[in-house]
């Protein structure tokens, strides 16, 4: 015999009426109810006929017989009394497995519409994180594309090509901040690439390089027209960052302020480098090379700073800066003046000293071709200034206080 199917989870039963009925029993109908009270009158009355046919001459022996039938009669009613607590137990009962039954669907059609819900819920959740994973998926494919297109840009060999293409970087950066230490870091691989300076009649003339009276007159090469433009794109470069780390003179940095940005300059060429007044984490100019003059006035640097064997053409002015992490100057060459006044130094300073290289030991002092000025500075720790070399003993140089002093 097969079984019949079975009912899904969550599904009202339903049951068909006969089987109801069946189940519950068969309930009395109101034709059957006056019926059997007909038939209990009828019963009634012929019987008490009977009675007083039979025995309704009043002899002792009749009362006696009546006596009996009274008893009789009592344990009739008596047992029609039972009867009748037992109808309405079982009307109760009846009435019991009928609200039981109510309720069990009630309880069965609010948990399939709770499963229904729920469902619902669950699907609409899946299909906003599609939505989202999708919106997601998209913005970073556009972003990736806007960079790639951006970046190849930068390889260009027109000018302003170049130039789009850092100003499309910039504005990506601005409105991706995720984005903005990635394009960072290829904005400083840009100014690390190897680059020279226009030589003779196009050297620019804040240039240390400039060979003394040459002409500025003079006709211009295919050369040196392009590396004027390189110039131009390098320094655009140079602003951009300057621009976007400097965070305003108010407590409540500018929009355009890209915080915890770090760089990395080592061995760059930077011509007429202007950091006045920026705040960025840890730094690396480690060999790079400042042509015309260098403005680090009132910079903040969070983390280290590392100018190690880094070659100032001109002037460099330090003033007001606030270094928190270490400074770093050991082999710097600065060829002009050097101004560090009240700057402050939180970590250790080290304008010279002595490096082991394959355990020998090198001095690797600083070289002041200028006059060199630490007026006011603020040293937490010692700076030293073993092997510092200047060009002119007496030039006027500052220098910190000997008892803040390790030489």
């Amino acid at each position: 015999m097969s079984k019949p199917p079975a009912r899904p989870a969550g599904e009202a039963t339903t049951e068909p009426p006969g089987l109801r009925d069946e189940r519950l029993g068969k309930v009395l109908t109101t034709r059957a109810i006056v019926f059997a009270g007909l038939i209990v009158v009828v019963v009634a009355v012929g019987t008490l006929w009977l009675l007083l046919a039979l025995f309704g001459a009043g002899t002792p022996a009749d009362q006696a017989q009546l006596e009996v039938f009274r008893a009789t009669g009592n344990v009739v009613l008596g047992a029609g009394g039972a009867v009748a607590l037992v109808l309405a137990a079982r009307r109760q009962r009846l009435g019991e497995l009928e609200l039981r039954r109510k309720e069990q669907e009630l309880a069965q059609r609010e948990h399939a519409q709770k499963h229904v819900e729920q469902v619902a819920s669950d699907n609409a959740a899946h299909q906003q994180r599609l939505a989202e994973d999708a919106r997601v998926d998209a913005v970073e494919r556009r972003i990736t594309e806007l960079y790639t297109k951006a970046a190849d840009q930068l390889g260009a060999e027109k000018t302003p090509i170049r130039l789009a293409g850092l100003y499309a970087l910039e504005r990506l950066a601005q409105n991706t901040p995720d984005q903005r230490q990635t394009i960072v870091n290829l904005l400083c691989a840009y100014l690390r690439l190897p680059y020279a300076l226009p030589t003779g009649p196009r050297l620019p003339p804040w240039s240390s390089l400039r060979a003394p009276g040459s002409s500025e007159d003079a006709a211009d090469s295919t050369d040196g027209h392009a590396s004027d433009q390189e110039l131009e794109v390098r320094a655009t470069a140079q602003r951009i960052l300057a621009d976007h780390l400097y965070p305003g003179g108010s407590p409540v940095p500018r929009p355009e302020f890209w915080p915890g940005i770090t760089l990395n300059l080592t061995g760059a060429l930077l011509c007429h480098f202007d950091f006045r007044g920026c705040r960025v984490g840890n730094v690396r100019f480690g060999g790079a090379r400042f042509a015309g003059w260098t403005r680090f006035e009132d910079v903040e640097f969070t983390g280290y700073a590392i100018f190690g064997g880094s070659e100032f053409h001109r002037s460099a002015n330090f003033k007001g800066a606030r270094f928190h992490g270490s400074a770093l100057f050991r082999g710097a060459v600065f060829h002009n003046g050097a101004t560090f006044d009240e700057a402050v130094f939180r970590d250790e300073a080290l304008f010279g000293g002595v490096r082991t290289i394959d355990g020998v030991p090198h001095p690797d002092g600083a070289e002041f071709g200028g006059t060199v000025s630490f007026a006011a500075a603020t040293f937490e720790r010692n700076v030293v200034l073993e092997h510092v070399r200047v060009a002119d003993e007496a030039a006027g140089h500052v220098w910190p206080p000997a008892a803040q002093t390790s030489a």
